[in-house]
């Protein structure tokens, strides 16, 4: 029985297959979903030490799949090799530098899908920030409370505001600078 499990999450079956054979021999069973609903399903069954996740997918994008893990602190843990024919995709949604995952766009070759393993496997170790505190817990300081730990809440919630329109401004540059090229090649 193997003792490893590596999930690989791709509507690709062509895809999946590759992945399967350019894995380095070792001691684990590879585990294959077709969507992102089977893909999560199986992530929560099986818990898998290793999950390759397509970014578009039928049912439940890879976006949404990604998201859902990032909402649970046991799943986050788990090393994520993210892949995309379109990197710019994944970049609109998620800013780079890709802090806790890696990446590896289509086609890849082994070494790549192995170095992408590699940088999952180290990024996955990395500690997480703990999560804003809710807006009802960050009311007003208390005796209980002091006022720097609101605060600290309170920069946190609005980091990410921020680091959530930095994605939106650049999603919509690249829009903007895609529709100036498409006009000025209009006008040739």
């Amino acid at each position: 029985m193997a003792s490893h499990k590596i999930l690989v999450i791709d509507d690709s079956k062509v895809i999946r297959m590759r992945v399967r054979e350019m894995l380095p021999p070792g001691n684990f069973e590879v585990l294959e979903a077709k969507d992102g609903i089977e893909g999560l399903n199986l992530i929560r069954q099986e818990r898998p030490n290793l999950i390759m996740l397509d970014f578009l997918l039928p049912k439940m994008s890879g976006w949404d799949v990604f998201q859902e893990i990032q909402t649970h602190s046991d799943l986050q843990t788990i090393p994520l090799v993210l892949m995309s024919g379109r990197k710019e995709e994944v970049a609109e949604k998620i800013i780079e530098p890709f802090e806790y995952f890696a990446f590896v766009e289509k086609p890849f070759e082994k070494k790549q899908l192995v170095d992408a393993i590699k940088e999952a496997m180290g990024k996955a170790k990395k500690p997480r920030p703990v999560a804003p505190a809710p807006a009802a817990a960050v009311s007003s300081p208390t005796a209980d409370s002091p006022a720097a730990s609101v605060s600290a809440a309170e920069i946190e919630a609005l980091n990410v505001k921020i680091a959530k329109m930095q994605t939106e401004i650049d999603g919509l540059k690249k829009q903007l600078t895609q529709l100036v090229t498409f006009i000025k090649q209009k006008l040739k």
